[in-house]
């Protein structure tokens, strides 16, 4: 999958498992577990929400690389 993320890493920092986190940013725990997963690309606001609640920047937790690898943004 071209998108990939740290939010689990970002997530421990503040120390949120997955349903408190969830709680914090409006969506339910399998939302976290999938999006952690790659299983779910989350919206441009959701991103945002997230990126605000761990005090980072939205290109600090995700990142989207072609399928040949190479690093688009």
């Amino acid at each position: 999958m071209p998108l990939t993320n740290r939010l689990k890493e970002y997530r421990a920092r503040i120390n949120a498992n997955q349903s408190d986190f969830g709680k914090m940013i409006g969506v339910s725990r399998q939302t976290i577990s999938q999006i952690e997963r790659g299983d779910y690309s989350p919206s441009v606001t959701l991103a945002l929400k997230i990126a605000a609640v761990c005090g980072a920047k939205v290109e600090d937790i995700f990142s989207y690389e072609e399928e040949d690898g190479e690093k688009d943004i």
